[in-house]
């Protein structure tokens, strides 16, 4: 059975999705970050990569225009949104602080 992205974001627990590229740099940065922050909130938050060159109709759907760009959902609501790269302290905060 196929998840779609609607099945992803409507998990009760916040849904961090991070819209990257592989040839882009800020990119290959925030994977490690990324990993950090799943290592510190464990299963209370799910973090999903999308790679924008093969899920062009999704990032069009989303309207991501630059990577990388973190979406933050919850309940299938979209709770914060912001592209570039964020500290491992500053992506906990936000999903400590957007989520209930």
């Amino acid at each position: 059975m196929n998840t779609t992205f609607h099945d992803i974001i409507n998990s009760n627990k916040p849904v961090l999705i991070d819209f990257y590229a592989t040839w882009c740099g800020p990119c290959q940065m925030l994977g490690p970050i990324l990993k950090q922050v799943k290592d510190s909130l464990g299963d209370r938050v799910s973090i999903i990569k999308v790679d924008v060159d093969k899920n062009q109709e999704l990032a069009a759907m989303q309207q991501v225009r630059g990577v990388p760009t973190m979406m933050l959902f919850q309940n299938g609501q979209q709770l914060w949104r912001q592209s570039g790269v964020l500290s491992k302290e500053e992506i906990i905060q936000v999903i400590l602080d957007k989520s209930n």
